[in-house]
This record gives structure tokens, sequence and C-alpha cells, in this order.
């Protein structure tokens, strides 16, 4: 409302200025043209000397009563032989007296603004010699009062002012509709924000109004979400690590109380301890890591690149095989020359890493892990398949073993860890994570132009990952 008022004073206080300025000029105008038409009436008269005749005295009277104008002619000394007034009076007065007429006797055409002393009030006059040849033989004089410009002029400048005025109240108007509109989704977002730094993980706002509000509402409504992930990811860290860490540390430290008390009488037992204690804190060192993996895996938010599976897959066999091989496990990798996938930096990798553990600890001496790269039965799909030789699991216990900290076995050998980081890695990348039991007497090979088929083969476990292609 105040820039808008400023807009209109500035705008208008000139207007009005330059209203009185051309009301003033028109009226003034207007009153040299009805002198001279008046001198031009009056003119044979004066040039003789008489008075006016009685139709120009009627036509002055009637000019004066028609336009509140008041008529003066005067002859060449001055006194006055017509007059607009009803008194007859002043016919015969002296007029030379007056600026103006003085000034109009004298050859000039006189128009402007005086105070007159007789009638107590400012007069906007013209004054217009009557001449005869070169001769002055009178003067025509028409005042008016500058109260009447100022009132016509005011007329305006209130219906300005009034213009002006409203526009303020409807600019105040819609100011307040639309500030209004604003603050309170501003206020609603502040509520928000006070309720989601008091704790309350699930608030959420609107993400309705202007573009720029919506906008906002949109960052913080992903901002709620990411936060709530995170601080959930990392609760789920704190508990999965105080649960899985108090029993092996409550069992390491009595067993090097056990240890201590034993190192003196019976050394040997003692070392055996020690060892024992020292294999469990390896144990507990590869589940802080595979911890420490996930909550990275949780928290990723890199972009998926584009990666060759295939070449991935062959590095990472040529790493293993060494393992492999002192266990009696040989490897095998089958698939296209390429295949290109997308996936986080690095999750490929170990991915693959995780799954050939997995399929090495269950994996019998002499048998054979396959790995293979194949299209998908859907357009855009590639996918990564494993299959291990081993014990197999059922139907009920795959679809558990992606969750953490879950084992196939109770041997303790292991974290729980590997297949939950996969299915997170995998996720994080937009790709699917399954296993599923191989059946008895089947095997997966290649068929053209590269999708898998069943044939003969030994039972086992076939952990399969479907990669978007890129």
């Amino acid at each position: 409302m105040l820039i808008t008022l400023l807009v209109v004073l500035v705008q208008d206080i000139p207007l009005g200025n330059y209203l009185v300025r051309v009301e003033r000029e028109r009226l003034t105008t207007s009153l040299e043209r009805d002198a001279f038409l008046l001198a031009g009436r009056a003119g044979d008269a004066l040039r003789a000397g008489g008075p006016v005749s009685p139709e120009v005295a009627a036509d002055v009277r009637r000019y004066g009563e028609a336009g509140g104008a008041r008529v003066v002619i005067v002859d060449a000394a001055g006194t006055a032989v017509a007059t607009s007034d009803d008194d007859q009076a002043a016919t015969g007065s002296p007029y030379s007296s007056r600026p103006e007429i003085a000034a109009a006797l004298a050859g000039q055409i006189n128009a402007g603004q005086r105070y007159s002393q007789t009638l107590g009030l400012d007069l906007l006059y013209v004054a217009v010699p009557v001449l005869s040849g070169e001769k002055i033989s009178g003067v025509v004089r028409l005042t008016y009062p500058a109260s009447v410009v100022a009132d016509q002029v005011n007329g305006q400048l209130r219906t300005i002012w009034t213009v002006a005025g409203t526009t303020v109240l409807l600019a105040g108007i819609l100011a307040y509709v639309m500030a209004g509109a604003v603050t309170r989704r501003l206020q609603r977002l502040r509520t928000a924000t006070e309720l989601l730094a008091d704790g309350n993980l699930d608030t959420r706002t609107d993400e309705g109004g202007a573009p720029e509000l919506k906008a906002l509402a949109g960052s913080f409504n992903r901002m709620a979400d990411r936060l709530k992930d995170l601080l959930e990811q990392q609760r789920g860290f704190a508990s999965d690590a105080s649960h899985q860490l108090r029993n092996p540390l409550t069992g390491l430290r009595l067993r090097l109380e056990n240890a201590v008390d034993t190192i003196p009488t019976d050394p040997e037992a003692g070392r055996t301890m020690v060892a024992a204690s020292l294999e469990e804190t390896y144990r507990l060192q590869r589940i802080i890591d595979g911890l420490l993996l996930l909550s990275k895996a949780d928290g990723n938010s890199a972009v998926p690149v584009t990666t060759d599976l295939v070449a991935v897959a062959k590095a990472r066999k040529e790493q293993w095989e060494a393992l492999a091989e002192e266990t009696g496990v040989r490897l095998s990798l089958d698939g296209p020359p390429a295949a290109d996938v997308l996936v986080l930096p690095g999750a490929a990798e170990q991915i693959i890493d995780n799954l050939i553990d997995n399929a090495l600890a269950v994996a019998p001496p002499g048998s054979l892990i396959q790995l293979m790269v194949s299209h998908g039965e859907q357009p855009g799909i590639i996918e990564l398949h494993i299959l291990d030789e081993g014990p197999g699991l059922s139907l009920e216990d795959c679809h558990r073993a992606f969750s953490r900290f879950w084992r196939g076995s109770q041997s303790g050998e292991g974290s729980g860890l590997g297949l939950s980081i996969v299915h997170q890695l995998a996720r994080a990348s937009g790709a699917d994570a399954s296993l599923s039991p191989r059946t008895a007497g089947t095997t997966r090979t290649p068929r053209t132009p590269g999708t898998p088929e069943t044939g003969p083969g030994t039972a086992g476990l076939d952990a399969c990952v479907t990669f978007r292609s890129a």
C-alpha cells in the first residue's frame, strides 16, 4: 500500500498542478476571445467618442449574467461607458488607476491575476485595447473570480484523489489477500519445521500455492523423508550393532578371563583359549566391517553409472580362483562379450564378491560355482546368476536369507550380512536380488541369444541379480 501511495502521489501531484495551469490558461484564452468580440461591438461608439448603444450595453449585461465575468468598457480617458453591473451608477466611474486598464490604454494586451482591494478577492483579468487605426479609443476589461477556477480545479482534483484513494484501498485489499495466502502457507511450513525439529519425523506439509512456495514445500518434504530414512538407518545400525556384538563381546571377555586364570597352571590350554579369542576377534571385525558397509549402502546417494558386468565378473572370478582352488572348488564364467548395466560405482564388484563368498562357504570340494551373465526375458534387463552345488535352502529360507544377521546354519560361521549387503546395493542401483533353490538334477546353461535354460545338473542355490541395461 505504501508503494502504491507513493506512486499515486508522484503521479497526481504534478497532474494537479498541471490541471490548475491548464484551467487558468483555458479561462484566460476564453476571456481574451470574448474581450476582443466585445471590443469589436463597442468599437464604433468608442471611436465616435459617444456612449455605447443600448444593444451593446445589453450584450455586456447578458454576458456578465451568463458567464459570471464582470465586464467594464472604458473610453480613451479611462472612464467607464458600459459595465455588466446592475448598478448603473458604475457607468462614468474612472478606471484609469487600474494597472491592467492603464497598460491596455498604453496599447498592451494584459492578462493575469491580482488581488482586488475593492472586492477583497483574487481576480483573473483580461484587458484589451480598442484600436481605431493606430489610435486607442478605449479598453475592454473582463475579470473573473480566481476562486471559480480553483473550485473547478478542486472538483477535478477531488475526482482524481478519489480514484487514487480507491486504487490504494484496492491495492491494500489485494495485497492483504495475496499476503495472507502466502503467509498462511509459510506459517504452515514453519509449524511443520518446528514439529520436525521437535522429533516428529512423520511431519509433512502440503505442496500447494505459488510455484516458489510449492518448490519450497517439496524441498522440505524431501528433506524430511531423507532425514527420517537417515535416522532410521542410524537407529537400525545402532540396534543391529548392539544386538550382534553384545553376546560375542561377553563371550570374548569370559574366554580371556578364563585364559588369564588358566595360563599359570596350564599354558597350553591358555594358549588354546587365547587363539580361540583371537579367532573371535576376527569374526567381530567381519561383523563390524559388514555393518559399516551395509550402513554405507543404506545411505548411498550416488548416481548409477554404466559398467560392463561381464568385465567385472571376469575380474572377480580371477581374483577368487586361488582361494577356490585351495578348497577344491572350480569357478566358471559364461556370458556375452560385454553387457553394460547401470549400477552404483563399485557396487557390482561388491555384489559379486559377496555372492561368491557365500557360495564358497557351502560348496563341497570338487563342485562347480558358475557365474553367468545373460539377457533377461524382458527387454532392457541383464541377469547375473551365481549357481553353487551346495546343500541348498528351502524356498522359505531363500526369502529370509536377505534379512540382516540371518544365517543358514547355527555353526557361528559368517556374519549374516553378506546377502543383506547384496540386496541393499542392488536396490540402490535400481536392480533386484533374489535367491532360489536349484531343483535336483538340473543346472543352467546359456542358450541363444544368452538366456538361461534348464538341463542336467545338481542341487544347490541360484543367486540372481537383475540389472537395468545401460
